[in-house]
């Protein structure tokens, strides 16, 4: 088993890089090797993957899901592997992104590129093009504010502090609220093309 542990500071509000982590349809716009991830439901996941010439299907669950600090996931087939990406702010408008992964290599060009740093590598540069999507839209593509606790949603009253929406709105970022002076589609800082979380 294979343990990997990168991290980076990102320039935007520690709910802004956790948002955009919960849009997880997005993750082929700063991965790569994730050819696309499938949004099964809250906390089901499909991705198929294109590594070191390996093609690769599988789905993972998300056990632990906490705003604006961790997300927890496990495969729940083949290829073994599990994680956590931790959000730590260091000032209102910083924060830093940790991502922990454990994995199990498969077949010697697997075996060979984990023992030679690649994956590692891999991890960190992904981090670095994470940075370069959300530091250059400044805002995120939307947000799944809801807990998640042994693979259970759980969807506790309570208001975001940064935002006043209530946890349990999916999908939903400040300035994509409608107003009468601003009508839904009009507003320039959101591109109509962004997947939405269908949660």
């Amino acid at each position: 088993m294979a343990t990997l542990h990168e991290s980076i500071e990102v320039e935007v509000p520690v709910t802004t890089a956790y948002n955009q982590w919960t849009q997880f349809e997005t993750f082929p716009k700063f991965m790569s090797g994730v050819e696309s991830v499938e949004q099964l439901d809250e906390t089901s996941l499909r991705f198929r993957t294109h590594i070191a010439g390996v093609k690769r299907e599988y789905n993972a669950k998300i056990s632990e899901q906490l705003p604006d600090r961790r997300i927890t996931w496990v495969s729940t087939d083949k290829p073994r592997n599990s994680g956590t990406v931790t959000f730590e702010p260091l000032d209102d408008q910083r924060a830093r992104v940790s991502v922990e992964v454990y994995w199990e290599p498969e077949g010697l060009a697997e075996k060979a590129g984990s023992a030679l740093g690649a994956d590692s590598r891999q991890v960190s540069a992904d981090l670095k093009r994470f940075k370069e999507f959300i530091e250059s839209r400044g805002i995120e593509t939307g947000a799944w504010r809801s807990t998640v606790e042994q693979g259970e949603v759980d969807d506790p009253p309570f208001e975001t502090a940064a935002s006043g929406i209530p946890s349990s709105s999916p999908a939903v970022i400040p300035s994509a609220v409608p107003s009468p002076e601003r009508p839904a589609g009009t507003d320039p800082l959101i591109d109509d093309d962004e997947p939405v979380d269908p949660r």
